[in-house]
Formats: C-alpha cells, structure tokens, sequence
C-alpha cells in the first residue's frame, strides 16, 4: 500500500503463490522465490533474484522458525541441530545474503524476527530458545560492527510475546498433545506493524507484546524469580487438551500444506497490547 515491491520466500509453493496472490489484489507488486533458508545458496539466490527483478534492496525481514516442543532429552541431536539451522542460520544467512547489496545502496534496514525468548528462554523449547538467544548476539555484534564503519544500515530485533499464528499446528511435538504458547496472545498484525515501523525508523529492539515487556523486566530485575514462574506455569502452559503425535505432519524438515492464513488457532486467547497501541500515537 507504500508502493513497496515485495520479494517473499519460502519452502512451501503453494503458501508462497496464495500471498502473491493476496499481495496482487490489493494492488501491491510481489514476485515468490522457493528456498530453505538453512541452505546458503538458497537464500544467495533470494538476494540475486531480487536484483535482477527489481535493481536492489532496502529492507530485508528475516522471519524464519521452526521447533520442536519436548524436554531437551526427548530431543533428537537432529532435530536440534535442524531447529537451529532454521530459526538462526536462516537469519544469519539472510543478512550475509542481503548486507553487500545494502552497502551498495549506502543505506537499508535489516530487520530480524527474534522472540521474547531471545531474553528469557522457555521450557520445553530448549533448541528455539538457543537460537533466538543467539541471534541477540548475532545482532548486537553485527551492529556495532556497521555503527563502527558508519554504515547507515539499521539492525532491528523484533521480540514478540505469543503470537497467534499457525506455528503451533506446525511444529513437532513430544507432549503427546497440540502445544500452545503460554497465554495470553496477541495479533499477527502487531508484528506487521512493528516490521513497517522498523523498516521506516532506525531502532535497535522492538517488543511487541504487553506480557513481552513484562517477562522482559522480571528478566532483568530477577532471574530466579522468573525461573520459579516458569517451572509453576511453563509446563502445564504450553500444552492443549487436543491429543498430538510426534509422527504427525509438521514442518521441521519439510514444509507442510494447509496453513495459507495469518492467524492460528487461539484467537480466543487474543488480547489487546496497551505498549503497542501507545506506540502508534508516538509520531
């Protein structure tokens, strides 16, 4: 709707050719690129081909992710490892990917989808909380190194609280049932918002979330104090009463069909974000 033209990628096809369509229809300019973000040349590509529809890159967004929901000894050093390569490779690749073609341009946004859990990690989740913690180091490192060069490319982390999204249909679990995210929820378009800001308006760290904020100063003020909720309301928090098998379909190594929308399954669980809201009369 800002006359942005838009490059989106990922594994599945037919997700991909559903938001060009959406992106087409509201009259935007949008063109797919299949790709696994935990291969480089993949992503290299993603770079290469929109330089050659569209001349160059302002903005890249990285927003890759993927889990699996168990105790760090149910979890298989495969599965491990392949959360990892997603949820912090993709990233690290998509910036090595897009950051020469940024510095031709002399400016951009680097605009990266962490978590609150790049601050405080969660059970059940150890291989996501690693990488989302890792890149907060990725991140804060990256930049000091173009602040340093006086290189005007921002370097933006985006930390949401739960957000309601189809992730938890996707991912793998060994809880033997559906997880969930630990309540309450916000709106997928709070993250939206935050990436356009970030895109428009140089900042280091973006929070979206009212309970993110939260969880973020428990963080800093008492770790053990947030130690001691998490084992209280972690566990029983983060599982559904839907039975699940780990032999189900979910998107650890491949990409799974059917989940073509924005929103998950818990919009009952939706709240308001006062943080949020505040922030959009900021000008």
């Amino acid at each position: 709707r800002k006359g942005a033209k838009v490059v989106v990628a990922a594994r599945n096809e037919q997700g991909l050719r559903s938001l060009v369509d959406e992106i087409q229809s509201n009259g935007g300019e949008a063109i797919a690129v299949v790709a696994d973000v935990a291969n480089f040349d993949q992503v290299n590509a993603i770079a290469q081909k929109t330089i050659h529809a569209y001349g160059r890159i302002d903005t890249w967004v990285n927003c890759a992710a993927t889990g699996v929901l168990a105790t760090f000894d149910q979890i298989a050093p495969e599965e491990f490892q392949r959360v990892i390569d997603v949820t912090l490779m993709g990233q690290v690749y998509g910036v090595k990917a897009a950051l020469p073609y940024l510095k031709q341009e002399g400016r951009g946004a680097l605009i990266c989808i962490s978590s609150m859990e790049g601050t405080r990690s969660l059970p059940l989740q150890s291989p996501y909380s690693a990488a989302k913690h890792a890149l907060e180091g990725f991140l804060e490192s990256l930049r000091v190194e173009l602040m340093h060069d006086k290189i005007p490319i921002s370097v933006t982390s985006i930390r949401p609280a739960v957000i309601n999204t189809p992730y938890y249909n996707k991912v793998r679990t060994k809880l033997g049932v559906k997880p969930t995210g630990i309540p309450p929820y916000y709106d997928p378009r709070l993250v939206t918002d935050a990436i356009l800001y970030a895109a428009e308006h140089p900042i280091r760290d973006f929070i979206v979330g009212d309970v993110g904020r939260i969880l973020d100063a428990l963080q800093r003020v008492s770790p053990p104090l947030v130690d001691n909720l998490l084992a209280l309301i972690g566990f029983a928090g983060q599982r559904t009463n839907e039975p699940k098998s780990e032999d189900d379909p979910n998107n650890v190594f491949q990409p799974i069909d059917g989940y073509n929308r924005i929103d998950g399954d818990f919009g009952q669980l939706v709240i308001p974000s006062l943080s949020d809201w505040l922030a959009k009369l900021v000008p």
